[in-house]
């Protein structure tokens, strides 16, 4: 039998589940999950084998218009993922309208690749509502194959994956095929304590800050790790540590907790914060921390 493998490149708005479905196709939790926007930074490859088939699942930042040098840089990702894709997933979740950005869609709907437009979160929705949604969305993407789905429920994921496979080329796999993703470890520890700062804190506090992985050493039962928390101002870095350091403590143990799960080790995990003043405008710390490298 003939060895399938292709880019399936997930794109759309912010909060519209596209993490959720990536994890539930990779059956690991590679993106960040969080009800707040903009959760996802960078595009993140997860990777899918079979005996005749990788497939190889991208989740990208949601699609805005970019306010700040870090958002050109998130865009950029999305605009890669048009360049390369095999499959392109644009979803969209229950009472959506369009893309926040026109150029894109327009990409979408002229795209020469095929194109699978999943409704999700349709366990908020009425057989009415979904049957009206399936309409309108049949109009705007004619060339698109639709599926309804719930990423969160699990409801089509499975039919929406065979059907990816259906549709992948025959190419030898690009990646070894016990290999789970092609970003390294640290980044995965950098996320981890990102999602957790996503979860805890409000207004701008968890879009001012990067996390940088400085030491990880991994013995047989342990690894140790030492991250660092980067804000852009003083008084954020008062916000994140809290009172008598409280605040960054919850952050650490939740953190420690989910690694310990990725890893399957026992995790020692050390937290600092600094203040790396307006980080998300300046060019050069953006290359240091993986953005405006696409």
């Amino acid at each position: 039998m003939a060895h399938k493998a292709g880019f399936v490149n997930i794109i759309g708005n912010p909060n519209v589940g596209k993490s959720t479905l990536m994890n539930a196709f990779v059956g690991e939790k590679l993106s960040i999950i969080t009800s707040k926007a903009q959760t996802t930074r960078h595009r993140i490859l997860g990777i899918v084998n079979g005996d005749d088939f990788q497939v190889l699942f991208s989740d990208t930042p949601g699609i805005i218009k970019p306010a700040y040098e870090l958002q050109e840089s998130m865009m950029g990702f999305v605009k890669s993922a048009f360049e390369d894709a095999d499959i392109l997933v644009y979803m969209v979740e229950i009472g959506e309208q369009a893309l926040k950005d026109e150029a894109f869609f327009k990409k979408i709907t002229n795209s020469k690749i095929p194109v699978l437009l999943l409704l999700n979160k349709i366990d908020n929705s009425d057989q009415e509502q979904l049957e009206n949604q399936m309409q309108i969305w049949a109009e705007k993407v004619p060339n698109a194959e639709i599926y309804p789905i719930s990423a969160l429920e699990g409801f089509q994921v499975k039919e929406v994956f065979n059907r990816i496979i259906d549709l992948l080329p025959e190419s030898p796999p690009f990646y070894p095929k016990d290999q789970l993703t092609d970003k390294p470890e640290r980044f995965f520890i950098n996320e981890s304590i990102r999602e957790k700062i996503l979860l805890h804190y409000k207004k701008e506090i968890p879009y001012a800050v990067e996390v940088e992985t400085e030491e990880f050493f991994e013995e047989e039962k342990i690894i140790r790790i030492r991250s660092v928390i980067m804000v852009e101002r003083d008084t954020q870095k008062g916000i994140i540590i809290g009172h008598k350091g409280s605040a960054l403590k919850r952050v650490g143990v939740e953190a420690r907790k989910d690694l310990e799960k990725f890893f399957g080790k026992q995790i020692h995990l050390e937290l600092y914060v600094k203040v790396n003043k307006n980080w998300r405008s300046n060019q050069n710390q953006l290359k240091r921390f993986g953005y405006n490298n696409n």
